[in-house]
């Protein structure tokens, strides 16, 4: 009698994706809540700064004791902190954006990222982009409006934060390409992770250390889950390839949705809700067609 497999490694590759978006939508929501129940936002510094050194040592040392790695020569890797910087710009805006606004809207307006792929492969790589996909981007953008909701031309510049961090999402991405590997994943994600420590550091200097003791439970528990994500996303690249799993990263919308309003009591409006469906098929017709064209492999 054959065995039955219970999941394809497809499947498995699509749950890891949802499981990282998952741990990261309650890792976010507790830094947020943190520095909400500190009452100052520049206590974002700390607490990331924080959460730094615990993610930073513990992957540090899982390069050394299970990988037999050496941490020195990581660390001398420039491109590693080439694409760090842009990691590091990247979480800079979407963290003082996190702290601004509803975390939905947050991530919604990050899920703008294969728009700005579409883009910037057209303007700066030659690609030949055709109508359907200029057609998705183009209603992406129209959800990106209705998300806005410029009533009586009142502009919340703060939505800002999370499209520049959708930007630099995309310089990233296009560092990455050529540079990761499966044998090096956690060895880009250990060096990007010192980096944001580094950078929260310094911002901790500037605007002083905030964090008490009662805070530091809560940050624990954003660093296991920030770890989670870290480590599924490494078992999603090697079970599946992306035109398999890109299209589950939306799945952080509905995760930011549902810990919002759980952990942050934050109500999602039906702007929200509505340019986030808008966004969501618009942004899954570009994968699609990504996929077709062969991008995304």
């Amino acid at each position: 009698m054959k065995s039955k497999i219970l999941f394809s490694v497809g499947t498995i590759g699509v749950l890891f994706m949802m499981a990282g978006q998952l741990s990261f939508s309650i890792n976010d929501s507790y830094v947020k809540l943190v520095v909400k129940n500190i009452g100052d936002d520049n206590s974002l510094y700390s607490v990331i700064f924080l959460r730094g050194l615990v993610t930073s040592s513990l992957l540090g040392l899982y390069l050394v004791f299970f990988e037999k790695k050496n941490l020195i020569k990581i660390l001398s890797i420039k491109n590693f902190h080439i694409r760090g910087l842009y990691e590091v710009l990247t979480a800079l805006f979407f963290l003082v954006g996190l702290i601004l606004l509803p975390i939905s809207e947050v991530y919604t307006l990050l899920m703008t990222n294969p728009f700005f792929v579409t883009i910037f492969a057209f303007l700066f790589l030659g690609e030949k982009v055709g109508i359907r996909r200029w057609c998705a981007v183009i209603i992406g953008f129209l959800g990106v409006l209705v998300v806005v909701n410029p009533q009586n031309f009142q502009f919340n510049y703060l939505l800002v934060l999370p499209i520049l961090a959708a930007i630099f999402l995309t310089i990233r991405d296009i560092a990455t390409k050529s540079l990761a590997t499966k044998s090096n994943s956690v060895e880009i994600t250990f060096v990007t992770a010192l980096l944001i420590t580094v950078f929260a550091g310094v911002g901790s200097i500037i605007f002083g250390y905030q964090v008490s003791s009662e805070d530091v439970n809560y940050i624990l528990v954003s660093s296991i889950f920030v770890l989670f994500g870290y480590l599924f996303s490494v078992l999603t690249v090697f079970y599946a390839p992306l035109s398999l799993t890109a299209s589950a990263r939306y799945s952080v919308i509905i995760f930011g949705m549902i810990f919002g309003y759980l952990i942050l009591g934050e109500t999602p409006t039906y702007n929200m809700i509505i340019g986030a469906i808008i966004i969501t098929i618009s942004g899954l017709f570009v994968i699609k067609r990504e996929k077709e064209i062969g991008k995304i492999k």
